[in-house]
């Protein structure tokens, strides 16, 4: 039963209220001044659900009262109930953060209305949101079952990614992850169908096109322009720091775009920064490409790859560009961006690294990102806390259109599959490309014929193999030890909604 303290100097005129509430399965305490209400409390106070107080007392004041019960436990709502409505003592009030507050004389229902908002409201949207939820599932596995186009798939993606927020603390849970589940599984199996099709006719807009999509109209149209590429973002992710965002930007367009195959940084995001597919770049600047079984980084060369774009574009402009992998240095770039006179500023946040400086070799990361709910939640913390927030802010600040991406988002991965390959092939638990790829699991998508696909060959008889779906390749050799090592990370490389539909999002300073 939830328990309500009421505290007013003429509580015995409240009984009618107090029976009302009775009758409606709530337990209430009284009190007739501050100092009697704060003995109750003081014994009691994990016991109560709401705390109704007086404003206008004698002996000490409601505000008094107030302070005092925010200090021995600050979680309980308080509603204050005044006859003044004076501004200064509505700001003080709201300042000792108050739940809500009624003016004099209240009625029944206002009351019935304050409880439910503040002590049953979560059990309420809860249930609605359940409701609605049972009421649309049918019409997402229609949608799954019968989608023939990328638009249709960005649409599914957006649909289960609502759902996983409006359901991350429910016990519904279960259901979207199968249904998610279900949607990977055909979105697998179409994009085995259709992707090389893509290269050889109209195909999406994919990794190599986002410059002249997004970035190219703006420049054109003589706009100052933030490129924020943050690596490992997921749509849902988007959608969790998007109100932090809004604070400062206004939406101009909210897009979705493809990642290439494999959907991993050294493909996916030097493509979009040279506007090539990996095979191009090979081809036609093979000093900055970087192979699989090189020990350099893969991905040192970003800033030539997109002079090589502009070159070929014959585009005049200057711009800047920053990798940022701690946090230190983004304050940096804050102070180069201020006086920045380039019109293109491209900035990469390797998100992973600037979040705990390792990778899934960390034992923090995995015990705090162990579910999707997790790692949204863990990249909420860290866009609120980091200087990458400040960033933005101050772009809006200094009047920057803001086009934020990422190369590819992750996927939690389930299921060990076995594969056998020879020593040269590259570690990523998600694809491999090397020579007598062995792999018997139907759900592994190969591509024998990378060429076809805009994929470099190491050697001739080179293939690739992708997981999809959950799933994570591991040799023979210590299978089981992998296998429970990887359960459970977020991993890049494969073929996933999450990995592959990824967000595209231009926005403009508010007030402009």
């Amino acid at each position: 039963m939830n328990r309500i303290l009421w505290v007013d100097d003429e509580i015995d005129l409240l009984q009618p209220y107090i029976i009302y509430l009775k009758s409606k399965g709530y337990e209430v305490v009284t009190a007739s001044n501050g100092e009697d209400a704060l003995e109750v409390f003081s014994q009691q106070h994990s016991a109560f659900s709401i705390v109704f107080l007086d404003e206008n007392m004698p002996g000490m004041t409601g505000l008094e009262t107030l302070q005092e019960i925010k200090r021995m436990h600050p979680e309980v709502p308080v509603v204050m109930i005044t006859k003044s409505e004076e501004e200064h003592i509505m700001e003080q009030a709201i300042g000792e953060k108050i739940a809500d507050y009624l003016i004099k004389p209240v009625n029944p229902s206002q009351i019935l209305l304050c409880l439910k908002k503040h002590i049953h409201q979560q059990a309420i949207v809860t249930e609605q949101v359940q409701q609605n939820y049972r009421q649309e599932w049918s019409d997402i596995s229609y949608m799954i079952d019968t989608a023939t186009t990328i638009e249709e798939w960005q649409a599914i993606e957006r649909t289960l990614s609502k759902w996983d927020l409006e359901l991350e603390n429910s016990p519904m849970r279960s259901l979207i992850d199968d249904q998610r589940t279900q949607a990977n599984a055909a979105f697998s199996k179409w994009i085995a169908k259709n992707y090389e099709n893509w290269f050889n006719g109209e195909r999406p807009v994919m990794s190599p096109d986002v410059m002249k999509h997004s970035v190219f109209p703006l420049l054109d149209k003589g706009e100052k322009v933030l490129l924020c590429v943050i690596d490992n973002f997921r749509y849902d992710q988007w959608k969790t720091i998007q109100p932090l965002i809004s604070e400062f930007y206004t939406m101009h367009t909210e897009e979705q775009y493809t990642s290439i195959l494999p959907t991993a940084t050294q493909y996916a995001r030097n493509a979009i920064f040279s506007g090539l597919m990996p095979l191009q770049i090979q081809q036609m600047f093979p000093d900055l490409w970087v192979e699989e079984g090189d020990e350099e980084s893969k991905n040192q060369y970003e800033k030539e790859l997109v002079q090589t774009l502009f070159d070929r574009y014959r585009r005049k402009e200057s711009f800047n560009y920053w990798k940022v992998n701690e946090s230190d240095f983004c304050e940096k770039v804050i102070r180069d961006l201020k006086g920045a006179q380039a019109p293109l500023n491209i900035v990469v946040l390797n998100f992973i690294d600037m979040l705990s400086h390792s990778r899934t070799e960390s034992k923090m990361m995995r015990e705090l990102a162990n579910d999707e709910a997790a790692y949204r939640s863990l990249t909420l913390s860290w866009f609120k806390h980091s200087p990458t927030y400040e960033l933005l802010r101050r772009a809006a600040e200094w009047g920057y259109t803001l086009v934020l991406t990422t190369d590819h988002g992750t996927t939690r991965v389930k299921n060990a599959v076995q594969i056998i390959a020879d020593k040269n092939t590259n570690t990523n638990i998600r694809y491999k490309v090397g020579k007598a790829l062995n792999c018997n699991v139907k759900s592994v998508f190969t591509i024998d014929q990378p060429k076809r696909v805009g994929l470099p060959c190491p050697n001739v008889s080179s293939s690739y193999a992708f997981c999809t779906g959950s799933d994570f390749f591991a040799y023979p050799n210590q299978f089981n030890y992998y296998a429970q090592y990887y359960r459970n990370t977020f991993q890049h490389g494969g073929i996933s909604l999450e990995e592959m539909i990824i967000p595209l999002v231009t926005l403009v300073p508010k007030g402009r």
